[in-house]
């Protein structure tokens, strides 16, 4: 078994897949990015000695809505943490060809992307294999491709090892099943209790700022806050149109079976109507939010406005990301429904 593990963490077997795909380093390629340090953008790759030690380490629908958000919440953070405590450095280059440059700072086990794929799919799958009609055969097929495609790119890019790929669609699995029990709960939570909001604001923000401290910086705290706040952001935003009524609750009982309907051009066009709206409003908000937010930052810590280095800084990175993709979840899930109502799109 244990060498089985350590074959599928070798970097020439993804090296191997990269040539099977036509992609070949480049001739002047040189052996220097695994050396490079934090200075230089990248990460400070632990060596393999330490390997073993880390081994030893162990829009407005509400039915359904909150457990498609839970499971991806739950997985990305977990993922995110599990990278931080083990430490395992992502697959060595050369042999392989790195195509993402801004996550290499990053560690490798597990790899979220295959996490966040295979949670969103078949959550999605289970969600809605009781309320509409479809062949569960083609959803669980549709499921599995999607999964394996997110999983096959990682190793395209030289991102994860095979190993990675695996044990993050294993950790999701687990999770899964462990929450699965507990989801029709969370769909009813949303309309519990007025302080519902508040839990949904707190418990993500604390979280996200006690995420393990790293030894050097690296984009990963920023993505996990971005990932929280924004569930958190359309959380709120389903409990705003229920609590205040701003949808029509359904009239029969669940589950109300629907056919899926057929893709016409009338509806294509409606949804790319819906989307060019909704993404519009969603930019503008984001930028409007974020700007305000790094101005109060700024002025209360009193850090120079130019100083993009100071968007890194803990007190400054964390507060600043969750307000505004909250405030993003928010307009996603209330705003932009109301705005399709006005112009006459639902």
């Amino acid at each position: 078994m244990a060498e089985l593990l350590w074959s599928l963490q070798d970097s020439q077997l993804v090296a191997r897949f990269q040539r099977r795909c036509g992609l070949f380093p480049a001739p002047d390629e040189g052996p220097s990015e695994n050396g490079a340090g934090p200075a230089d953008g990248e990460a400070r790759t632990p060596e393999l000695g330490h390997l073993p030690a880390a081994k030893g380490k162990g829009a407005g629908e509400p039915a359904n809505g909150l457990r498609r958000l839970a499971a991806p919440q739950l997985v990305m953070y977990i993922g995110q943490v599990t990278k931080e405590i083990l430490k395992w450095p992502r697959p060595f280059s050369p042999p392989v060809v790195k195509l993402e440059k801004r996550v290499i700072a990053e560690y490798g086990m597990p790899s979220t992307h295959a996490m966040a794929a295979t949670a969103i799919s078949f959550t999605l799958l289970i969600s809605t294999m009781d309320r509409y009609q479809y062949p569960f055969v083609l959803g669980l097929m549709m499921a599995v491709v999607f999964s394996t495609l997110v999983g096959l790119s990682r190793l395209y890019t030289g991102m994860h090892t095979v190993l990675d790929v695996l044990g993050g669609i294993l950790i999701t699995a687990i999770l899964i099943v462990l929450t699965y029990p507990a989801w029709t709960l969370i769909d009813r939570l949303d309309s519990a209790s007025p302080l519902f909001p508040v839990c949904v604001l707190v418990v993500p923000f604390f979280l996200c700022y006690n995420y393990p401290v790293s030894d050097y910086y690296s984009p990963t705290r920023a993505d996990t806050t971005t990932i929280m706040a924004a569930g958190a952001g359309v959380t709120i935003g389903f409990w705003i149109n229920h609590f205040f009524q701003l949808v029509s609750e359904p009239t029969e009982s669940l589950p109300v079976i629907q056919n899926i309907p057929p893709l016409t051009t009338d509806l294509l066009v409606l949804g790319l109507a819906k989307f060019t709206v909704g993404i519009v409003l969603i930019l503008l908000v984001r930028q409007l939010v974020q700007k305000l937010s790094l101005q109060v930052l700024y002025s209360w810590f009193k850090v120079v406005t130019r100083n993009k280095e100071a968007r890194r800084r803990l007190e400054i990175e964390v507060p600043y990301k969750f307000v505004t993709y909250t405030s993003v979840g928010i307009c996603a899930t209330t705003f932009v429904p109301m705005l399709h109502r006005f112009l006459g799109l639902l």
